[in-house]
């Protein structure tokens, strides 16, 4: 009989020594963003705001606001309120990070998600030109 004593060899997990999920930067980064995108793209849908807009049937941008032309097809907004959404907390995002870290932390996370919720009645108000359209 052939026994063998095999060596097992145990590993232990190493902590990450960083983490860049756990950087307080990135943390105010992401709220401020998420709580102003929300905000700016409410804004932006009710003043009609929207940074550029397209006109798909003509394959045509324009900077700002642009009126839908005869025989154009309809003039998309949604684009350009997105990308202004995207712009503007992007920066706020950033200039948050410039804030001293007891600042930042007085930003309510929860304002992450209740915000969101809080736009969806109006989204759906505004919306519904296209829910009761003839």
């Amino acid at each position: 009989m052939n026994t063998s004593n095999a060596a097992t060899t145990t590993s232990r997990a190493r902590p990450a020594t960083s983490s860049l999920a756990s950087s307080a930067k990135v943390r105010t980064f992401v709220i401020t963003f998420a709580v102003v995108g929300t905000l700016t793209y409410c804004l932006c849908l009710f003043f009609n705001w929207p940074v550029f807009t397209y006109h798909p049937a003509v394959n045509r941008v324009e900077w700002f606001w642009g009126p839908a032309r005869s025989g154009e097809g309809p003039a998309m907004y949604w684009y350009g309120w997105t990308a202004t959404a995207l712009i503007v907390s992007t920066i706020a995002g950033f200039l948050a990070t410039l804030l001293p870290e007891g600042a930042a932390k007085k930003i309510p996370i929860i304002l992450v998600w209740l915000l969101p919720i809080l736009a969806i009645p109006y989204l759906i108000w505004d919306l519904r030109q296209w829910w009761f359209h003839p």
